[in-house]
């Protein structure tokens, strides 16, 4: 399925020199500010106070994250868990804090909210503590290591299915262009300060299996060009392949982006960060899909050859 099909080929590969430079600057860049201010790390990872409580109608998230952050509690995480009438409080730990009095002390800040509202049940209690853990430093220690061999692994896998399909120059150009994603990401949040949560982490995961997708598109088309159309150059049948699927990646990252933005507008303050993830995931996954990855390949010296097998003459029988 196409939109659109452009008829001459976009001369990409004339400013490949150019794209790279931009991409090492940024990716430097990214790597600067993840050294010198790091990753503003949620509560899953440093540790710090689950309080799960009960309302008995669907409170409003934002007064509730007000409310906590007047009495004191900054940093927190309000959202729904389950349903509308739960709602999940992780609470970062505090220096000074004692942290068995933290569930108390949250309840006793959302009970200002309900003494100023006309939401009592007929029992006279309008919310009910559930469930109070404490996670401790180790568990938030194990959880970072834990993600990040999933990245690892991911990573492993992803370079052994593209060494297989196609060769070793394209693995290892769609691995840098993937790593390039992924830093570039982990430089955003550490520039901005943005929280870097389990969500974030899942958003990064699948930024990798996605911008791998398109790197697999491009390649094939590659693959494809070198093998049927003789005496066009590398450039040349890079320039091809990038432009031949520029109608189908504009459908499949459109598609995709409206669906993430639509979390990022309407999702609130649970899927935000998950969605802005995502969101510089995709937008650099087209870029280095196609001005990172293909100008690695053609600088490693990829050729016709290396996909057309020679023909093997027989040779008669001498009687």
């Amino acid at each position: 399925m196409e939109f659109f099909r452009i008829r001459k080929d976009i001369p990409f590969m004339r400013h490949a020199l150019v794209f790279n430079v931009i991409s090492l600057l940024t990716f430097l860049l990214a790597v600067f500010f993840l050294v010198s201010r790091g990753l503003h790390l949620s509560v899953e990872f440093t540790g710090g106070t689950l309080i799960e409580v009960a309302y008995s109608q669907a409170p409003e998230l934002q007064q509730i994250r007000k409310q906590l952050e007047s009495d004191g509690f900054t940093d927190t995480q309000v959202q729904n868990f389950g349903s509308s009438r739960d709602v999940l409080i992780r609470v970062p730990l505090a220096k000074g804090a004692e942290t068995s009095k933290v569930g108390d002390q949250v309840m006793a800040s959302l009970a200002k909210i309900v003494s100023t509202e006309a939401t009592a049940t007929a029992d006279g209690a309008a919310f009910g503590l559930k469930r109070v853990e404490f996670v401790g430093p180790q568990v938030g220690r194990e959880l970072a290591e834990d993600g990040a061999l999933a990245l690892l692994l991911v990573i492993i896998g992803i370079m052994g299915y593209l060494a297989m399909r196609f060769e070793w120059r394209f693995a290892l150009s769609a691995i840098i262009a993937n790593m390039h994603d992924v830093v570039i990401i982990l430089g955003f949040f550490a520039f901005f300060q943005w929280e870097f949560s389990l969500p974030v982490l899942a958003a990064v995961l699948a930024v990798l299996g996605y911008s791998v997708n398109e790197s697999v598109v491009v390649f094939d088309r590659v693959r494809e060009t070198f093998k049927k159309k003789r005496g066009l150059t590398t450039p040349e049948v890079l320039n091809h392949a990038i432009t031949s699927t520029i109608s189908r990646t504009i459908i499949t990252h459109g598609s995709t982006q409206m669906m993430v933005t639509s979390m990022l507008i309407f999702g609130g303050p649970a899927l935000h960060y998950f969605a802005l993830a995502l969101t510089i995931g995709i937008l650099f996954g087209i870029y280095s899909s196609v001005l990172v990855a293909s100008p690695l390949v053609m600088w490693m010296g990829v050729s016709r050859e290396q996909f057309i097998q020679p023909k093997i003459e027989k040779q008669e029988a001498v009687v």
